[in-house]
């Protein structure tokens, strides 16, 4: 089975690396950590991730949801958001994106794994009163 590329975009820097090492153990391959949409988008078009996990909250003017919509519109690259945010607002912009996932921090490695591999997993979205 080909290994899925993985592009994190995340600020906290411990966070992001802790989270590439878990996913190395898992058998997917981190192409970059990047902390801001801006950086995000840049390397995007030299890495050609598979699959990117996106905070909401980003070094730079650019939020992970502006970001994302960028990304949409150019290369159409599946996104699942790692955020500590739930609330009403974020969640209905970062919706307008058509995320592959959802997840709210502290989430499990086994949800997000699900996710990358496309397996069907209850994100915040599904059955919730955002839908």
């Amino acid at each position: 089975m080909k290994s899925i590329n993985i592009l994190i975009v995340e600020d906290e820097v411990i966070l992001a690396k802790n989270l590439a090492c878990k996913l190395k153990n898992c058998g997917f391959n981190i192409l970059d950590i990047v902390s801001s949409g801006a950086k995000a988008i840049y390397k995007i078009a030299e890495t050609k991730p598979d699959i990117i996990l996106m905070d909401i909250v980003l070094k730079g003017n650019m939020d992970g949801i502006t970001a994302s919509k960028t990304i949409q519109t150019t290369y159409n690259i599946p996104i699942i958001y790692l955020s500590s945010y739930c609330d009403r607002e974020t969640l209905k912009r970062a919706r307008k994106t058509n995320p592959k996932g959802y997840l709210t921090k502290p989430y499990k490695l086994e949800d997000l794994q699900a996710i990358a591999l496309r397996k069907n997993v209850r994100t915040v979205f599904e059955g919730s009163i955002y839908t």
